[in-house]
C-alpha cells in the first residue's frame, strides 16, 4: 500500500449511503411502468451497477425501455433523490487524513458526474478531491471501467497505474479497475459482501472504514 499515491474512490456505498434516494427513484420509475414495489430493501441491488443494466436484469426491460426508465428515474433523483444521501461516519475524517498524508484523491463513479459533484459539494466533500469523474447523461460513459479510463486520461494518470488504487463496494469496482490494470480494495460496509469481493478477486478487503483508513495510510 505504501506506494499507492493516487486513490480512486467509488461514491455510492463507499463514501455515502445512497439507499433512500436511489431506491425511491427506482420505485418512482417502476411505478411509471405500472410496477408497484413497496419494499425499498428489494431495490438495493440497484445501488452501484449502471442503472440500465439493473432495469434489464431485474425487471426484464428491453434496452430501449431501460434507457427510458433512466429518464423517469432522473425526474425524481434530480429534484429530491440526490439529497437523500448520508455520508458514512468517519469518511470526512479519513479523507482529510489521506490528503494530509500527501495522497491524491479522485472520484470514479457510475453515477452521472453532474449529480456526483452536487452530492460532494452538498456534503462538503468536494475539497478533498483533485477530480470528480462520473458517467455522462447520454449513457455513453457509464461502465466503471470506462469511467476509470476517463479519470486516468483526464488527469494524466495512465502511466502511473502501479501507484493507483481503486476503492469500491461492488464487483463492478473490482472488475472495472482490473480492466484498466489497477488493483482494488473491496469494502464491506457498503452494498457488496465478502463473497462478492472474494468471487471477483478483490486485491484487498476492508471490513470497516477504520480498517480501510489504516490500510490506505499504512
Amino acid at each position: 500500500m505504501k506506494n499507492k499515491d493516487y486513490l480512486l474512490f467509488d461514491l455510492d456505498g463507499t463514501l455515502t449511503d445512497p439507499k433512500e434516494g436511489i431506491t425511491k427513484a427506482v420505485q418512482y420509475a417502476l411505478k411509471h411502468y405500472g410496477i408497484q414495489v413497496d419494499d425499498l430493501d428489494s431495490l438495493c441491488p440497484f445501488i452501484g451497477p449502471p442503472l440500465k443494466d439493473s432495469f434489464q436484469k431485474y425487471y426484464d426491460f428491453s434496452e430501449q425501455q431501460a434507457k427510458e426508465a433512466i429518464q423517469v428515474y432522473r425526474e425524481y433523483f434530480s429534484v429530491t433523490g440526490w439529497s437523500q444521501n448520508k455520508v458514512f461516519p468517519g469518511i470526512p475524517e479519513m479523507l482529510g487524513e489521506l490528503k494530509a498524508a500527501g495522497k491524491k484523491l479522485y472520484l470514479a463513479t457510475s453515477k452521472p458526474e453532474v449529480f456526483a459533484k452536487q452530492i460532494l459539494e452538498h456534503f462538503d466533500l468536494a475539497s478533498y478531491f483533485e477530480f470528480v469523474g462520473g458517467a455522462d447523461l447520454e449513457e455513453t460513459r457509464v461502465g466503471k471501467g470506462d469511467v476509470i479510463q476517463y479519470v486516468l486520461d483526464t488527469c494524466g494518470l495512465s502511466d502511473k497505474k502501479e501507484k493507483i488504487l481503486m476503492i469500491g463496494d461492488r464487483e463492478h469496482d473490482v472488475l472495472g479497475a482490473r480492466k484498466q490494470g489497477l488493483e482494488c480494495v473491496g469494502v464491506l460496509f457498503g452494498y457488496g459482501d465478502r463473497k462478492e469481493m472474494e468471487d471477483c478477486h478483490a486485491a484487498y478487503i476492508a471490513e470497516s472504514i477504520n480498517e480501510l483508513r489504516k490500510m490506505l495510510l499504512s
